[in-house]
């Protein structure tokens, strides 16, 4: 059975979680993006509940967890702080077993991973690209270019008001297929969640991207062609698995390519005609994915790398 709890951070900052499993078993973390909610893990979280420990929080400004006002609060920063407390109060003295993330969820999973090592012991990255791909795909893909202007959309102040509008059509319209109509998984029921999780919160939810530097070049705004990111804000030795939808429109396959400099405990699975919505269109090879990657054993030197951090610094991190 799946409840809800509330997890009161040290820094003042409140998540609601839903969670399976009993407490003290070892901790997986899951993470969802824009413009989801904690609730689309919970098909998934059952299947591991004998054994682990299943946490998934609406993100800060998602649903009725905290949602502060002025934009520093939605930095990268401050919200991988929110993760690090989050693992400390489920799993005291323990890295999470696994972080599980999901698009924006994954932006900040990749964070924690490189700045943050000793929280995490592997890493299940769902359509969310590595910081420095996609810096360099911003920088040079006239194809990723073009890709993510939906971002400048989302930093408008009046975003959230758009989207909602005319019974949040814009917001369903994320969802569609190629031929124009919703998938079937896109169900009355989950479509009825969906609007009730925005009408709560989606204007907090869009600050994510009105708080973020990082957004493609567009007429005069060319900032991101003089953004560089060093090679010490990119770096993660934590075991890491990407599964990645061929088809994400938003999110190119190219942004694969490279990644095993920065990752070197890596692996990628490829998977032809699905889209952005892995979880929801393909349930099983997420399944998968977990199940196999919490069968592979850590690297040798595990125990050095959990004690190895990059500089604590702020970096941008901008994914739809």
């Amino acid at each position: 059975m799946i409840d809800t709890i509330r997890h009161h951070l040290p820094h003042g900052i409140t998540l609601d979680c839903r969670s399976c499993g009993a407490p003290g078993q070892p901790l997986l973390l899951f993470l969802h993006g824009f413009p989801e909610g904690a609730f689309i893990w919970d098909g998934l979280m059952p299947a591991f509940a004998d054994r682990w420990r299943c946490v998934a929080p609406d993100l800060r400004g998602y649903g009725h967890s905290s949602r502060p006002e002025g934009l520093n609060a939605y930095r990268p920063e401050a919200l991988v702080q929110d993760l690090v407390a989050l693992i400390a109060c489920e799993s005291p003295g323990s890295p999470a077993a696994c972080v599980i993330a999901h698009d924006w969820g994954g932006a900040l999973a990749w964070k924690l991973a490189i700045q943050h090592p000793a929280m995490l012991q592997r890493l299940l990255i769902l359509n969310a690209p590595h910081p420095g791909t996609f810096l360099r795909e911003l920088q040079h893909s006239p194809a990723q270019q073009a890709a993510s202007q939906y971002i400048h959309y989302l930093r408008r102040p009046d975003a959230a008001e758009r989207l909602l509008a005319d019974g949040g059509r814009r917001l369903l319209d994320f969802f569609r297929t190629p031929q124009g109509g919703l998938p079937d998984w896109l169900t009355p029921a989950l479509q009825a969640r969906y609007h009730a999780h925005w009408q709560s919160s989606l204007a907090a939810a869009c600050r994510y991207y009105a708080a973020n530097p990082l957004r493609p070049p567009r007429g005069e705004d060319q900032k991101i062609q003089s953004l560089q990111l060093p090679d010490a804000l990119l770096h993660t030795d934590v075991l890491t698995r990407v599964l990645w939808g061929l088809d994400d429109a938003a999110l190119l396959p190219a942004l694969l390519d490279g990644l095993e400099q920065w990752v070197p405990h890596l692996t990628v699975e490829r998977l032809p005609g699905a889209s952005h919505w892995l979880l929801h269109e393909h349930p099983t090879a997420v399944l998968r994915n977990l199940r196999q990657l919490l069968m592979t054993s850590l690297p040798k030197n595990e125990q050095s790398l959990r004690t190895t951090a990059a500089p604590e610094a702020d970096f941008p991190l901008d994914y739809g």
